[in-house]
């Protein structure tokens, strides 16, 4: 969502009440830590607008879908199935909203044998090989310097978004995208 801002999308990040993203509270400095604008969030949401929505409740559930009645895209990334279980899943949104590009990133994948599994960026750097190319000899694999698999799966999910949205101005339809962040790092 970060590279759909930067190419000028309004950008809406929804946010759970009473913390927000855990990213709020990430970096090396403490004081912006407290103050929930830790670097991580700070640089992966600049250009993005945030509200804070409880998807289980009534009320916000409103909020949630009046936002996506206006809406040309949305992206979540929660684990497969989690959206459907709130009634936000595709099917539930585009019955309100038929041409939406709906874009669900997780680590492996909307279907298969690893789509229930628990995945971040260390892991899928792992799967993928990615780790097999660090380190040496004496201290084995190790992580890349930075989420690699993360923006690897953002990057290739922004492109796949902005597609589908070429793809919608040209006559096509409202589209599920399924981005699996091991895939993209393969």
């Amino acid at each position: 969502a970060y590279q759909l801002a930067l190419l000028g999308a309004d950008v809406i990040k929804v946010e759970t009440p009473g913390g927000g993203d855990l990213a709020r509270q990430l970096g090396a400095d403490a004081d912006l830590n407290r103050r929930h604008l830790g670097a991580s969030f700070l640089a992966q949401n600049a250009g993005k607008r945030s509200i804070a929505i409880d998807l289980k409740h009534p009320q916000g559930r409103a909020v949630f879908l009046d936002l996506v009645r206006s809406a040309d895209a949305l992206v979540e990334n929660f684990r497969p199935g989690v959206m459907a279980r709130l009634k936000l899943g595709w099917d539930d949104l585009r019955a309100i909203r038929p041409d939406l590009v709906y874009c669900a990133i997780s680590g492996f994948g909307q279907e298969g044998a690893l789509k229930d599994n628990p995945a971040y960026d260390q892991i899928v750097q792992g799967m993928s090989g990615v780790m097999a190319i660090t380190g040496t000899p004496e201290t084995a694999p190790l992580r890349a310097g930075y989420p690699v698999a993360d923006t690897t799966g953002g990057i290739t999910a922004a492109f796949a978004i902005a597609a589908a949205l070429f793809d919608r101005a040209r006559g096509g339809g409202g589209r599920f995208v399924d981005v699996s962040m091991l895939a993209a790092t393969l």
